[in-house]
């Protein structure tokens, strides 16, 4: 009987692989897990309730768009490059200043009539994060205007100034960027 000599590497191999994938398995939970994950809160609503009732959402602010406007008075805008990985982009923005910021917006009919029963709220919010949020509801009327004054702004970047008005049946939403240089 010849005796073979002839090595196998193929079990060698394949303890490998299974250390391999174990390891790559065990690096994408770590790196996964450490990455925060952020919530959207477009139309002001969570994803979940945005996602769920999209159709009357639209129906609403179609609804609120054919017979309101809604309109921010008294700001500065200025043209912000966009850094991105594909390309530079320009948008315009509300320029903000440190600290004390106030913005007063005219909610008004087709017709150019100041609307006085609005329930209105603000959001300031930045892209991509919740955690630093100003939500103000209910924001009152005075002199034709819904004024939301003290908003406390610390931190430079971009920033998002939401607002939701419901009037009847009808939602309209407004959104704008905005910008504090640093």
């Amino acid at each position: 009987m010849a005796k073979n000599k002839e090595k196998t590497y193929w079990p060698h191999m394949i303890l490998g692989f299974l250390i391999l994938g174990m390891t790559l398995s065990y690096w994408t939970v770590k790196s996964a897990s450490s990455l925060p994950v952020q919530e959207s809160n477009d139309y002001m609503l969570k994803y979940q309730q945005a996602d769920m009732n999209i159709n009357e959402i639209m129906e609403r602010k179609e609804a609120f768009d054919q017979r309101y406007n809604i309109e921010i008075k008294d700001i500065k805008k200025v043209i912000v490059e966009l850094e991105n990985a594909k390309r530079a982009k320009e948008e315009t923005s509300v320029v903000l200043k440190q600290g004390k910021n106030s913005f007063t917006y005219v909610v008004s009919a087709k017709d150019g009539v100041a609307v006085s029963d609005a329930n209105v709220t603000f959001l300031l919010t930045r892209p991509h994060s919740v955690r630093e949020d100003k939500y103000i509801e209910n924001i009152p009327f005075v002199d034709g205007q819904f004024r939301v004054s003290d908003i406390n702004i610390t931190k430079p970047g971009r920033y998002t100034l939401q607002l939701r008005v419901k009037i009847g049946e009808t939602t309209g939403y407004s959104q704008l960027p905005a910008y504090l240089k640093p």
